[in-house]
């Protein structure tokens, strides 16, 4: 520890608060540089995937605000202390601060590590009470200490080693979770389910579907919000909406309360947004994270539960991924601006091709093992970032001295 040293921020790097460019020139956005907003980062990933991107115009709009590869991001307004790395050059919105790290002094990915045990600071040191922000000269002042660069690199690469392993598993569940949309798509939309070449096309109020198949109201075989029980005065997992992603099945970030008011909720049923704008960004989760299958969850009072009837869980979660299937719950949505929820009706007014039962029989052996290793890969990802976590503050205080460990300590590439 005694190498250890008290620096600022800005004596790291570059610090450069982003900026946003006008959305009424459609010419500065497009799909080649990052976009980085605040919502875009999740404390579960060092890497981001922005919603929006700029165009080439667009990042030569502001080029003295343009981030290289391995910058670090960290958010400075209303949400603070959430934090990412860039894996190729981008941009962020006006509520981020970033770091380009000075790499011949100090190690980036050490700086990354280093200021997510800040959060707490930083929320501490913001200013204004309606929305917190932490200035760009505040943020460039805050001290934090810091090893010599090969200690800063050793910390890095323990610390990199499970976040690899946990964006590799992350990597794999995206694989898997587009191999269960596309057999849904084949079987279920294109009609290409296995022996589909002996099975003749019907009209129907749809279109023509495979002879056998009926066109089937949403609500005769999915149950809408089932009655289930839970106690009130035990602790027992809930699900914020924050808590169902729009890109994954996945689950992530339940926490324990009391309490019963809001959605109840089993392995194996889907939670379905209802609220405006959780619903049109497609926030959808699969349950699957329970111990024991008796056992009930709950969640905001802003899901609907949709659990199988006729169907199978799997195919009611693929269903509801659809667009056709949001869309109508969209289009169904009353109340306030800004605050507009489906009704719950709509189902009664989405009708789809209901496959017959040895179809469906068919598709639950085959998807039901790609859902499984879905929840296998969260739950190694789950422990691994548990790890992480026990080490990161030991680690970046010094109380784990790696200084004199054989660990590879050249520069981490991107």
């Amino acid at each position: 520890m005694n190498s250890w040293r008290k620096v600022t921020i800005d004596d790291l790097g570059q610090v450069i608060t982003g900026y946003t460019p006008t959305t009424k020139k459609t010419e500065y956005y497009g799909n080649k540089y990052p976009f980085i907003t605040p919502t875009d980062i999740t404390m579960s990933s060092r890497t981001v995937q922005t919603e929006r991107f700029l165009s080439q115009k667009g990042y030569e709009y502001r080029k003295n605000r343009l981030l290289p590869p391995n910058a670090v991001c960290v958010t400075c307004i209303a949400s603070i202390g959430k934090i990412c790395m860039t894996a190729i050059p981008s941009a962020t919105n006006q509520q981020i601060n970033s770091i380009v790290v000075n790499q011949e002094e100090h190690d980036p990915y050490f700086v990354y590590y280093l200021l997510r045990t800040k959060t707490t600071t930083l929320q501490s040191i913001a200013s204004g009470v309606a929305t917190p922000i932490v200035k760009k000269s505040t943020f460039a002042r805050l001290e934090v200490c810091i090893p010599p660069l090969p200690t800063q690199r050793k910390i890095a690469a323990i610390l990199s080693a499970y976040d690899d392993l946990i964006e590799n598993n992350t990597h794999r569940i995206k694989i898997l979770e587009d191999m269960a949309q596309t057999l849904y798509q084949e079987w279920f939309v294109h009609f290409r389910f296995p022996g589909h070449e002996n099975v003749p096309m019907v009209g129907s109020s749809l279109g023509p579907i495979p002879k056998g198949w009926e066109i089937m109201a949403a609500s005769d075989a999915i149950f809408i919000n089932p009655k289930t029980s839970v106690p009130r005065d035990t602790k027992k997992p809930f699900v914020p909406m924050k808590s169902a992603t729009e890109h994954s099945m996945l689950i992530t970030d339940v926490e324990e309360k009391t309490g019963n008011s809001g959605a109840k909720f089993k392995n194996r049923d889907t939670l379905f947004a209802r609220i405006t704008p959780c619903l049109e960004n497609g926030r959808t989760g699969f349950v699957q994270f329970l111990p024991n299958d008796n056992d009930v969850a709950f969640g905001s009072t802003e899901f609907i539960v949709l659990r199988s009837k006729t169907l199978n869980p799997y195919y009611v979660y693929l269903l509801a991924q659809t667009r056709d299937f949001r869309e109508n719950a969209i289009k169904s949505m009353t109340g306030a601006t800004g605050r507009q929820r489906v009704v719950s009706q709509c189902f009664d007014d989405y009708f789809f091709p209901n496959p017959n039962q040895d179809i469906l029989n068919q598709f639950e052996s085959t998807i039901a093992p790609l859902f499984q290793k879905v929840q296998n890969l969260s739950k190694k990802n789950i422990n691994l970032r548990q790890t992480r976590d026990l080490l990161l503050p030991k680690l970046i205080s010094g109380e784990i001295d790696v200084s004199e460990l054989d660990i590879d300590n050249s520069p981490k590439s991107n």
